[in-house]
């Protein structure tokens, strides 16, 4: 259900705004989309599973406030980051 150190690095880099960055909003948006893939993928064949359901809404709730942070801060950025990631369609 967690995502693996090599994978959260390939989404660092691809999602980084400039060398070394770890903590952009774009960075933490991508891995948490990331996690939440996962957790539905996992709610497909568990779909009792309603403990882990709880983490899967805090982590939609912290990606929703992130990208209202971003949005905020330059719309441009959330334009591409969604754009990116295919959250809206």
């Amino acid at each position: 259900m967690s995502i693996t150190p090599e994978r959260k690095a390939e989404l660092m880099k691809e999602y980084a705004t400039k060398e070394g960055d770890t903590g952009s909003p774009e960075v933490q948006v991508a891995i948490l989309s990331e996690r939440i893939s996962n957790l539905t993928e996992h709610f497909k064949s568990h779909k009792k599973d309603n403990h882990s359901r709880r983490g899967l809404l805090k982590l939609v709730s912290q990606r929703r406030r992130l990208l209202d942070y971003l949005k905020g801060k330059e719309e441009a950025r959330y334009q591409a980051l969604i754009g990116r990631l295919e959250l809206r369609r």
